[in-house]
């Protein structure tokens, strides 16, 4: 399984996979295998690790210039997830509980880009919170027009991602945020992808707008350490502008024969290791860390960027930084990913439209391997072009799952998969 990622075959999945990176962050897990932030009389450590990457995250985005006054009630503040998904689910259920008590709402919206990460139609499933989807524009950014006309009274809180995982482009956080203050509402920037590489980037010198609590009317913050963080998979963090709203995330149950319980996040017991290992990988990173894998990622991605764009029948989608999704409005595009599958690539297929993207990592920052992805990619088209009577193995499958209208269907078939992966 480690050949393909490790020679930067694969589009995201494993984000730094040094192996001395790799063997520094396994022995702190061995070291603290044992640890459960569920007893924290036992593991203090744990909590401490988890209050420290919290901290240095929340530093990272905008709490070192917002909370300079702020009383430590009013300072930004978060806790560790085990992932992103988790930490948006958090944030919405906060809105959910935080507006049904403040203003008694039973029914409520939220207010997300079609392009928005699939964690919030799950937080619609789970915890009844109508999605209420906006457009995009012609760049891939949400429709900041739309935003606008969406508001009802049932309205807890907007989305924006920084940036979107189909396109890679940033939604014009700013104006969203405005918008969210303007209806007395939250506003939540879903940063899990890029949380760990936009602020450097902005250091580097790269035109990143504002996304973090920098903008008056942001109100919470996902960002995942397990990505471009560099830790282990199974940590995110989810941030608060305040520990008023923080509280409405936490569980407790004061009745309970078993004794006074508490948790802050989903899971009762958790790994401690992780938590440790999510703070070894950000103070052994350090901002120079960051700033050198940072560098080589967005030159890497401008290569490949560049590669994509001078291929007459490919064009990229929207602005993006690094994750570079691309489409073709003469050839189809899963074709072209059947062709780079059997020359070991594996690219996340989109959907409306039809794409392609990969997600720039450390791994493809190797010698030669942006090269050889924009080699290859030449091959693709040409040989779809050559080839038009070749179907390929997943085109048709992709391309009947994009354009079936009873998407009901399409769902059964995603649950019949999960069935088969649980065979053993």
């Amino acid at each position: 399984e480690r050949e393909r990622w490790d020679e930067g075959y694969v589009s995201g999945a494993v984000y730094h996979g040094g192996r001395e990176h790799v063997a520094f962050l396994n022995q702190v897990y061995a070291l603290h295998s044992q640890s459960n932030p569920l007893h924290a009389d036992l593991w203090p450590s744990a909590t401490k690790y988890e209050a420290e990457v919290v901290a240095m995250t929340a530093k990272m985005l905008g709490a070192q210039e917002t909370d300079v006054t702020a009383h430590p009630d009013e300072a930004i503040c978060g806790t560790v997830t085990s992932g992103g998904t988790e930490s948006i689910l958090l944030a919405m259920k906060t809105y959910r509980d935080w507006a049904r008590e403040t203003r008694g709402i039973t029914r409520p919206e939220m207010i997300v880009p079609v392009t928005a990460h699939a964690a919030f139609d799950k937080a619609e499933q789970y915890f009844g919170i109508k999605k209420v989807t906006i457009p995009v524009d012609q760049d891939y950014r949400a429709d900041v027009a739309a935003a606008g006309r969406a508001f009802t009274r049932n309205t807890i809180v907007v989305v924006g991602s920084a940036p979107s995982f189909p396109h890679g482009v940033i939604d014009p956080i700013a104006e969203l945020a405005e918008l969210a203050q303007a209806h007395n509402v939250g506003f939540h920037t879903d940063a899990c992808l890029g949380g760990f590489i936009l602020p450097w980037a902005e250091k580097l010198g790269y035109d990143v707008p504002r996304f973090d609590f920098r903008v008056p009317g942001v109100t919470s913050m996902s960002a995942d350490t397990h990505k471009y963080g560099y830790a282990a998979k199974g940590t995110s963090v989810v941030l608060y502008r305040d520990a008023t709203l923080r509280h409405y995330q936490y569980f407790t149950a004061t009745d309970w024969p078993g004794g006074l319980y508490f948790s802050p996040t989903f899971a009762g017991s958790r790994p401690g290791a992780l938590s440790a290992v999510c703070w070894a990988a950000l103070a052994s990173m350090g901002e120079r860390g960051y700033l050198d894998a940072t560098k080589k990622i967005l030159e890497t991605a401008q290569h490949i960027r560049q590669g994509i764009a001078e291929i007459p029948e490919l064009k990229v989608l929207g602005d993006p930084l690094w994750v570079i999704a691309f489409s073709s409005d003469v050839l189809d595009i899963y074709k072209v990913m059947d062709f780079m599958s059997k020359r070991r690539w594996n690219l996340n297929a989109l959907q409306k439209p039809p794409a392609l993207h990969i997600c720039v990592t450390l791994r493809h920052t190797q010698d030669g391997v942006a090269q050889k992805f924009v080699s290859d990619l030449k091959d693709a088209v040409a040989y779809v072009k050559a080839h038009p009577e070749d179907k390929g193995e997943f085109a048709p499958v992709y391309g009947m799952a994009a354009n079936l209208p009873l998407r009901g269907v399409v769902a059964d078939l995603l649950r019949s998969y999960i069935d088969l992966l649980y065979k053993p």
